[in-house]
């Protein structure tokens, strides 16, 4: 089972989160930390779906991608 998860870094660590299922995220102080946490509370959080619910909340395609922007 794929999820997307989103990691952004800032002065105070790492957060992530899946943005499929609304309130599944945690942090860690590096990557290696974040990608074991966040991989703990996404198994942690499916266990809690039923498997109708896991289709559903699963089958989103989500993309991402960075671009440049000028700013005047």
């Amino acid at each position: 089972m794929k999820v997307n998860v989103v990691i952004e870094k800032d002065e105070h660590g790492y957060y992530a989160y899946c943005p499929e299922l609304k309130g599944c995220h945690s942090q860690g102080d590096s990557l290696e930390e974040v990608m074991a946490n966040i991989r703990e509370a996404v198994e942690l959080y499916l266990e809690t779906l039923s498997p109708e619910e896991r289709q559903l909340y699963l089958s989103k395609e989500i993309l991402t991608t960075s671009m440049e922007i000028q700013v005047a």
